[in-house]
């Protein structure tokens, strides 16, 4: 015999979904598509605590590296469809490049 869940419960276990999920403090998530041996859009401007979702649409890997020594993020080489976040949580501006293809290159405006 099953005990129905009391309605207090279930709204407690909604609460507690939303703030895992960064959902109760206004998490955001932006992309970046890597196509044409480009990131699209070059330059992105995101609040504070956004994370960056870069995903890779060229047949050719690609990376998503950091050229700011205070914020060290690279990726591995993503293949198709492939993709890798960072969640920009300090203001500033922060420039990256592809390692595989120099030329490539994008940076994100934290607000």
């Amino acid at each position: 015999m099953t005990r129905p869940i009391p309605r207090r419960g279930l709204a407690v276990a909604g609460f507690v979904v939303l703030f895992a999920t960064g959902a109760a403090l206004g998490a955001q998530s932006k992309s970046v598509a890597i196509s044409n041996f480009a990131f699209d859009p070059p330059s992105l401007t995101v609040e504070r605590g956004t994370r960056v979702v870069w995903t890779n649409r060229d047949e050719e890997p690609h990376t998503v590296t950091s050229a700011n020594a205070n914020a060290p993020f690279k990726s591995p080489g993503l293949d198709t469809d492939e993709t890798f976040s960072y969640v920009f949580d300090k203001p500033g501006t922060y420039k990256y490049f592809c390692t595989i293809h120099p030329h490539m290159v994008g940076q994100i405006i934290v607000r």
